[in-house]
């Protein structure tokens, strides 16, 4: 896959309060560019705590849920782009299915 918009990874990261999200945001995003997922169900075998919503948005937990990092996914073209990166209590407050 490709995975556009790393900068939004590095830029939530940066930030002295989500240092700690470096170490696994650089993994999932290692991991991720470097796969070849072709359908939801692949993504689920490597990440089985993913959900799956609406307009091929996957939520994928960080950092033992304590982030949540929506991507939506192009399968045909094999693409995934980062529409969002927070807290979980940020998550709460956007519409995930359709950020």
């Amino acid at each position: 896959m490709r995975i556009i918009s790393r900068k939004k990874l590095i830029a939530f990261y940066e930030q002295p309060q989500y240092r700690d999200a470096k170490e696994m945001l650089e993994a999932w995003w290692y991991e991720a560019n470097h796969a070849d997922w072709k359908t939801p169900a692949d993504i689920k075998a490597k990440y089985g705590k993913a959900s799956f919503l609406a307009n091929n948005h996957v939520v994928f937990n960080i950092c033992g849920n304590k982030y949540r990092l929506i991507v939506m996914f192009n399968y045909q073209v094999g693409i995934g782009l980062i529409r969002f990166i927070g807290t979980h209590q940020q998550y709460d407050q956007v519409d995930a299915e359709n950020i």
